[in-house]
């Protein structure tokens, strides 16, 4: 234990005094915005690198059974993350006694800050009456009916684990429904850790897969009509997440909507993250009724949880009491733990006018934020809707995620350490969450530091930014 102790220091050691060294990494990548902004961002993570000895530490000792000190691959950044020790409401803090202002979320999971004390209690009481039954539980029915009655396109549902394995499961049912082979889905998004589509994925499931370009109504129709009746079934975001936050537009989706008709594919919403858009989710929101809807995230109240629903001719397959019943089976699909506080969340805390207060709230930050932003004059968009939202250094506002490749990694890098020098936490690709506990003062303060560090780094924005 002394001697890792002693290598540990002796690396961070090197961190912070030949970051110079860096360069010549930096240098292989694939973006490059110059000498100024390798400098600026080294200096940064060597700043950062001496504000977090704990977490560095920690970071050494965890990678000898961790690859990466990592078990989810989207918290991992550079020099190393933070290691957080606890959260309350709003905020964070890490082992090293840093306080941030959570504007992650949990990459939108969050909805209810940390420790919702209407979802600690509901936990709480599910506690003790035991976790897995081995048998049905009235939780598990009362949620159902719930979301079944929240959202429009859901006539029944199965809850499962993730929003990865809703995805999974939606485009099994569609093959299974259809007797087709075929999935399309949009080039750079992504439905989980097996249906990543930004770049070419080798742990990607095994299904025969087509990309078409996203707000691009020609794309989707020349690819539909040419795969026609090998065609199973469209998965696609009515706003892209993890791609940027770049929504639809909605005679994209209406247009997906009649194509997949014409054709007889089925049409799949993944809204694992957008379906706190709203008291019924996007697709609610446009009128728009896909076949299947996938959920996640936020409708755990924080626990692990998936769901997928839609038509009922096509979920009645699963009913097992039915001859030739589609099998999906799961120890936990019906945990108590998620579906009690999964309920008490989106019943008691987050109800359709809470839903749909939370998403004006977060379009009227959204837009303050842009305004202050365009203030200054500088080559930077911020897309989003509701509570989600990501900036983007560009000239033009973003119509598609593969349209973001060329921005230089290095500038994201250098914007997320020096928020988070200033106690503001957001995803390194830019990503904001907001969360029910995120105060307006709190929402003033982020405004107010991002401008602040935007006007820092003007130049170098300008320089690197896409034209």
């Amino acid at each position: 234990m002394e001697f890792y102790y002693s290598s540990a220091a002796w690396r961070l050691h090197c961190i912070i005094h030949c970051m110079a060294d860096s360069g010549n990494s930096i240098a292989q990548g694939q973006h490059l915005a110059g000498t100024e902004l390798m400098t600026r961002s080294a200096e940064a993570r060597a700043q950062y690198a001496k504000a977090n000895p704990k977490s560095f530490a920690l970071f050494e000792k965890t990678k000898a059974s961790l690859p990466g000190a990592n078990t989810r691959s989207v918290l991992h950044y550079s020099p190393f993350p933070v290691t957080i020790a606890r959260a309350k409401g709003a905020q964070v803090e890490d082992i090293d006694g840093h306080h941030y202002q959570d504007f992650l979320g949990e990459y939108t999971a969050g909805l209810y800050g940390h420790s919702h004390p209407v979802i600690v209690d509901a936990i709480t009481k599910a506690l003790a009456n035991g976790l897995t039954f081995g048998g049905p539980n009235a939780v598990e029915s009362k949620f159902a009916q719930l979301m079944c009655s929240r959202f429009a396109a859901v006539e029944r549902l199965r809850f499962c684990n993730s929003g990865t394995e809703s995805n999974v499961l939606a485009l099994s049912a569609a093959r299974a429904f259809t007797g087709r082979t075929d999935i399309l889905v949009v080039n750079g998004s992504y439905h989980g850790s097996v249906l990543a589509f930004a770049g070419n994925s080798p742990l990607n499931l095994p299904f025969p897969t087509h990309r078409m370009a996203f707000n691009n109504l020609e794309s989707a129709k020349q690819q539909i009509l040419n795969l026609d009746s090998k065609l199973a079934g469209v998965l696609v975001e009515p706003m892209i997440g993890a791609g940027g936050c770049i929504p639809a537009d909605p005679e994209f989706l209406t247009s997906l909507r009649h194509l997949t008709e014409q054709t007889g594919a089925l049409l799949i919403f993944d809204e694992v993250m957008t379906s706190r858009l709203g008291a019924s989710g996007l697709h609610g929101l446009y009128g728009i009724t896909p076949d299947l809807v996938t959920f996640g995230k936020y409708l755990g109240g924080g626990l692990s949880f998936g769901a997928f629903g839609g038509r009922a001719d096509i979920l009645d397959r699963f009913d097992p009491a039915r001859a030739g019943a589609w099998p999906h089976a799961g120890t936990f699909n019906n945990n108590t733990l998620s579906l009690s506080a999964g309920f008490a969340g989106l019943n008691d805390i987050f109800g359709p006018k809470e839903s749909d207060a939370f998403l004006v709230r977060g379009d009227s930050f959204r837009t303050r934020l842009a305004d202050s932003i365009h203030s200054l004059g500088l080559p930077i968009h911020i897309t989003g809707k509701g509570s989600m939202m990501a900036f983007h250094f560009c000239d033009e506002a973003p119509r598609a995620p593969y349209d973001l490749h060329r921005i230089p990694a290095e500038l994201y890098e250098l914007i997320h350490l020096s928020m988070m020098a200033r106690g503001q936490f957001h995803a390194r690709r830019g990503m904001i969450n907001l969360s029910l506990a995120t105060s307006d003062e709190m929402l003033e303060t982020f405004k107010n530091i991002f401008v602040e560090v935007m006007r820092e780094y003007g130049e170098l924005i300008e320089q690197a930014a896409l034209p």
